[in-house]
């Protein structure tokens, strides 16, 4: 059977939690690649809500393997609150089910600090990260620097290098940065014990999806965050500190880029954005209102408030390049309920000219005007259909532009948060 990476095409939050809840009952193995716990995935399983920010949203699936890879940063200490938090709801959570890779790297408190003291300390000029210490763990990692899960495991190894790492971090925290240092017992106790209790769970994953492939699985790769907040492809640098695109899955979990042989890509029904950061489409009248209240958009990691707009074709084409998808999943089209038209942006205009995509220059790309078309909306509630054919012309309409103006053929459309309230068109796994 196939394997297949699922990405999100937009700034992140489209739904890739759902999707891959859905895909992978059809899969054998669901591999997070990048990214750490600045992301979020919601769930809605029989009424329950579940948040994954580390562990694959494959682990509601207890018979399936779920591997952390090694593009991804682990805090140990969130890890282990969720593989926690899990078990208290009744989703067993062990070695046998849960693995992180070897190699993947660590953050540390010190990370955290170094994160929350530059935000401050840039004022009106921050970015808008989530101080989770995701940044200064990847900037580690590029300095050969940092600390990886196999070092948790080696006591020595682990005293050397947080002992080096902590006197530069330290400098900078106090002298630099205005903020308290820290002291290194706590920091090397606390790892010590933390590799203790993860020690089953490390292991190399790479040769486990070597091994899954060898016996006839199949394999998820999930990505976080969304295409536009890739580090090197995103409107930088309001963007994340790895690869969520797709070809990120290769190197972020271990693999050849040919054994990646599916690419679906999320679109939420209309565009957010959490944090700053320039947002053609963006609304801020009484309608972006109403998308963000009906579409309860707010960070499933932070509780921020997330920035609605219009759906941006132009950010979608662009992922679809960058990603080479296959299929498309549509979701929170339920959300667009009730509005009398809707507008899709399907060009940008700058001085007067024609953008065929997103500038990389901000200062171009703030001066860009999104070209709409707009269509009808609808006001039947839609979240019972479960085929095409159950949904409202207008519905229909919408998706079809969707199809027309990117190219890639839909495969999944989500009216509704829980996992029955879904129309599969096409079986990606076929």
């Amino acid at each position: 059977m196939p394997n297949a990476v699922v990405v999100g095409t937009q700034w992140g939050d489209e739904g890739k939690g759902k999707v891959v809840d859905l895909l992978t009952a059809r899969s054998d193995m669901v591999v997070r690649y990048q990214g750490g716990n600045n992301a979020g995935h919601t769930l809605v399983v029989e009424g329950r809500r579940t948040i994954c920010h580390l562990i694959p949203s494959g682990i509601l699936h207890p018979e399936k393997k779920c591997l952390i890879g090694n593009g991804v940063v682990v805090d140990p200490e969130v890890l282990l609150e969720e593989m926690s938090t899990l078990r208290e709801g009744g989703v067993p959570v062990g070695p046998d089910n849960l693995g992180l890779s070897e190699k993947a790297h660590i953050i540390l408190s010190y990370h955290r600090a170094m994160d929350a003291a530059r935000e401050a300390a840039k004022g009106a000029a921050r970015i808008g990260t989530t101080g989770r210490g995701i940044g200064p763990a990847y900037e580690d990692k590029a300095g050969r620097t940092g600390i990886r899960a196999v070092d948790l495991l080696e006591p020595g190894t682990l005293e050397e290098k947080i002992r080096s790492n902590l006197e530069e971090k330290n400098f900078l925290l106090k002298e630099f940065l205005g903020a308290a240092s820290l002291e290194f017992q706590p920091i090397f106790d606390r790892c010590v014990a933390v590799g203790e209790t993860l020690k089953p769970y490390i292991t190399d994953v790479s040769l486990e999806i070597e091994k899954a492939e060898r016996a006839g699985r199949n394999v998820l790769f999930e990505g976080a965050q969304g295409t536009h907040l890739d580090i090197d492809h995103g409107t930088y640098p309001f963007v994340t500190s790895s690869n969520p695109i797709a070809g990120g899955a290769s190197a972020g979990a271990g693999v050849g880029p040919n054994h990646l042989h599916h690419v679906n890509g999320i679109v939420k029904a209309y565009t957010t954005r959490v944090g700053a950061g320039p947002f053609t489409t963006e609304l801020t009248d009484p309608v972006g209102d109403y998308i963000q209240e009906r579409g309860a958009e707010f960070g499933a990691t932070t509780g921020r408030r997330r920035r609605c707009g219009w759906l941006d074709l132009v950010m979608v084409r662009d992922s679809t390049r960058l990603n080479g998808l296959d299929s498309l999943s549509i979701t929170k089209m339920d959300v667009l309920t009730g509005l009398d038209s809707l507008k899709i942006c399907v060009g940008y205009e700058l001085d007067g000219a024609a953008v065929e995509s997103r500038p990389c220059s901000l200062e171009r790309l703030a001066r860009c005007k999104p070209v709409y078309e707009e269509l009808p909306g609808w006001k039947e509630e839609i979240s019972s259909a479960r085929s095409l054919e159950d949904l409202p012309q207008a519905t229909r309409g919408y998706l079809d532009r969707i199809e027309e103006v990117t190219g890639v053929p839909i495969a999944v459309i989500s009216i509704g948060p829980r996992r029955d309230e879904t129309i599969v068109v096409k079986d990606i796994f076929a």
